[in-house]
């Protein structure tokens, strides 16, 4: 079972110190077998398997990913014999909603889900004027221990499947069409890997996850894929991976610093791959892909966001040269208890001026879902210990 989080009071965690909350979770299987999972290829090998013909998957993948339903009563056209044993063998169901929080007067979503082996995630359903945007999760917990993150606090219980991945993507779909945000029905344009986990970590599983996303129908969702955003604290040899895949999603980087002696502090992985070479592997991705990169930048009091720091990291990226990124700047929603929280106003808006009187492109994140725990881990770290509590 998993155990409750140990925590230090924040009262005794120094600036320069990383707050210590780990779970010891049990040794973890792999999710069942999915049809998200399967390439064009896998899947006529596994229809041979099944000794159904090759078409009864198409079929299948279109029910999954174009009409977006796993229900054997959905799907018609396949013969009374085979559905029950298709969707229970290729579409098993991997997640189930534990909880929803909603905030922005329902127009953002948080949910939590529980996956096949007890472990948690979140995704983030928000509707903006122009868009319908879902942050999803692409590990249970994160190995990364970033100081600041509710995720990183908690440490890693497993990566996700793919399919894991896109049956988040799927759901969120389905809302959208059915309705169940405030303004009726929607289509779901922008998925964004900025939930649980760092997406370059689970490489494999992500990347096939966003050819699910960005695949037509009966292959996949049909997303574009200049709509897709996978974000990294700075794995650089997985950036350099992601440029050769021919998949034209954008590239985030979470920096959150642009010297690597307070970086090496907010972001441990910084040891490994100093600012420098990440800069210079996203100014990669940019003449790989044509893609603009987006620098995420969490702001800290008194800890990131000084004007010098600005005028630091502007000089970085010009450095790179000009029109290949644009930095969000992003008001750090604390976690319950933290040391760290958000700049004042006032610091930010310099922050931010800093950074266009160098010609950076800079745009405040819009932080939604700050009265819900909007930071994702929050939620299930919280359903964690009430879990434990109760058993």
């Amino acid at each position: 079972m998993t155990q409750q989080p140990q925590i230090r009071p924040s009262h005794e965690v120094s600036p320069g110190d990383r707050p210590v909350l780990t779970f010891a979770a049990k040794r973890r299987g792999k999710p069942p077998r999915h049809l998200a999972d399967l390439s064009a290829e896998e899947r006529r090998s596994v229809a041979a398997e099944l000794g159904v013909p090759a078409f009864r998957l198409d079929q299948l993948a279109r029910h999954y990913f174009a009409h977006l339903t796993r229900d054997p009563a959905d799907m018609s056209d396949l013969p009374a014999a085979d559905r029950d044993e298709l969707t229970t063998t290729l579409v098993p169901e991997l997640v189930t909603k534990v909880r929803d929080l909603a905030a922005d007067k329902g127009m953002t979503v948080k949910s939590l889900w529980n996956l096949f082996d007890g472990a948690m995630v979140e995704s983030v359903l928000m509707r903006y004027s122009e868009r319908t945007t879902l942050c999803v999760s692409s590990q249970a917990g994160c190995g990364m221990a970033c100081p600041f993150c509710a995720t990183g606090q908690q440490g890693l219980t497993r990566n996700l499947s793919t399919a894991e991945i896109v049956e988040q993507v799927r759901l969120a779909a389905r809302s959208c069409r059915d309705g169940e945000l405030p303004g009726g029905p929607t289509r779901l344009s922008n998925v964004v890997f900025m939930g649980m986990g760092e997406p370059m970590a689970n490489y494999k599983a992500v990347i096939g996850a966003v050819r699910r996303m960005v695949d037509p129908a009966p292959a996949g969702l049909g997303l574009s894929a200049r709509n897709v955003t996978v974000s990294t604290v700075g794995l650089v040899p997985a950036i350099d991976k992601l440029a050769k895949e021919g998949v034209p999603v954008t590239l985030a980087v979470s920096l959150h610093a642009p010297d690597d002696g307070l970086r090496d502090e907010l972001i441990p992985i910084n040891s490994r791959w100093k600012v420098g070479e990440l800069l210079d592997a996203a100014r990669r991705y940019f003449d790989a892909t044509g893609r603009r990169v987006s620098i995420e930048y969490a702001l800290i009091k008194d800890m990131n966001d000084h004007a010098w720091r600005a005028q630091l990291l502007a000089d970085e990226l010009n450095a790179r040269g000009r029109g290949w990124v644009h930095v969000n700047p992003i008001p750090l929603n604390p976690t319950p208890g933290s040391i760290w929280t958000a700049s004042e106003r006032a610091v930010e808006q310099e922050f931010v001026d800093t950074l266009r009187r160098a010609g950076i492109p800079t745009t405040v994140r819009d932080t939604r879902g700050s009265d819900i725990d909007g930071a994702c881990g929050q939620l299930a770290a919280e359903v964690l210990v009430q879990t434990k509590g109760q058993g």
